[in-house]
């Protein structure tokens, strides 16, 4: 394809900026034929009154660029007008053709949700990962963090989300959902996970966090009493919770107490890698409140981040390990 005077000079141009840098990491990390045959037997081979729709990749990168930079569907496409860089990753010359529309990546978002192909979308990427080596499923990090959902009533209906529940978390009042996932403990990568409301406490969701090949599980303070819980008494495995504040606050200074406070802190030290995840979807995707109404369409988009999250997550691993195999 002839390029155009804008990639001419876009390419001439000496400072690659962060964005630049970010799309050019998603775009060698990600497993783009893996994901083309996820979506491919649902996406329409033609369009009203036979026209051809829109190219399966270019409307997934658009959607994936929605997702990484937090946009809304109007603003995706002002971004696609708006960023030379964006236009190279979707792979859009503007000289040629338009930018697929608003309703276009509207009508994409419903397809994924309707057939469930963000989890399958999120399972294709971990299955490359695990190709790869980066899930050795010995241990799994157990955690939740909350989401966010509009409070207001200044809407059509004037009521809340009715999906969505309020939770105290110390002496905070939280209105939202809830995003409980299962860590491979030595990668960091997120290997399961549910949405539910807020109000769901955390320990009712742990067996279903499990992959079912874990020798060790890892929790924070808010697990406590997991393995007593009857869904967990038969589950094979070693729960590692922490100790409560507290108590943990209240250990005797004596050589015991100085044991069990080292050990506390190995075990902090193994948790803190379900930080990452949440840290990428809360602080790089700027995701810390809800986009739609109900929790299937919100538990749907969680899939794409946190696969996405872990793409972002392995991508040193990912390019290291090509670059080895590269001929």
């Amino acid at each position: 394809m002839q390029s155009s005077f804008s990639d001419l000079e876009y390419a001439a141009k000496k400072k690659q900026t962060r964005r630049d840098r970010f799309l050019s990491e998603i775009e060698a990390v990600t497993p783009w034929p893996s994901l083309l045959n996820v979506v491919a037997p649902h996406y329409p081979v033609s369009g009203k009154r036979g026209h051809p729709p829109i190219g399966l990749e270019r409307i997934l990168r658009m959607y994936i660029v929605q997702q990484c930079f937090g946009f809304s569907d109007e603003g995706t496409e002002d971004a696609v007008y708006d960023s030379q860089a964006i236009r190279r990753f979707v792979g859009i010359d503007l000289n040629r053709e338009a930018a697929p529309d608003t309703t276009t990546l509207l009508k994409f978002r419903h397809l994924l949700e309707e057939h469930q192909l963000t989890e399958s979308i999120f399972n294709a990427i971990n299955a490359h990962l695990a190709d790869r080596g980066l899930f050795l499923r010995e241990g799994t990090i157990i955690d939740a963090t909350l989401i966010a959902a509009p409070p207001s009533t200044k809407n059509k209906e004037q009521v809340r989300d009715t999906e969505m529940y309020q939770t105290k978390k110390g002496k905070q009042w939280h209105f939202g959902m809830k995003v409980h996932i299962g860590v491979d403990a030595q990668s960091g990568l997120v290997h399961t996970l549910i949405g539910t409301a807020a109000n769901v406490h955390d320990v009712t969701q742990a067996q279903a966090l499990l992959h079912g090949d874990e020798t060790d599980v890892f929790g924070d303070a808010g697990y406590q009493g997991v393995e007593k819980r009857e869904e967990n008494l038969e589950l094979p495995v070693t729960w590692h919770i922490a100790m409560r504040p507290s108590k943990r606050k209240a250990l005797p200074k004596t050589t015991v107490g100085e044991l069990i406070e080292k050990l506390e802190h190995v075990k902090a030290g193994i948790r803190a890698k379900v930080e990452h995840p949440f840290h990428v979807v809360k602080n790089l995707f700027m995701h810390r409140k809800t986009r739609y109404k109900g929790l299937v369409k919100n538990t749907a988009q969680m899939f794409s981040l946190f696969g996405l999250a872990n793409l972002l997550l392995a991508r040193w691993w990912l390019c290291r390990t090509d670059s080895l195999v590269a001929p």
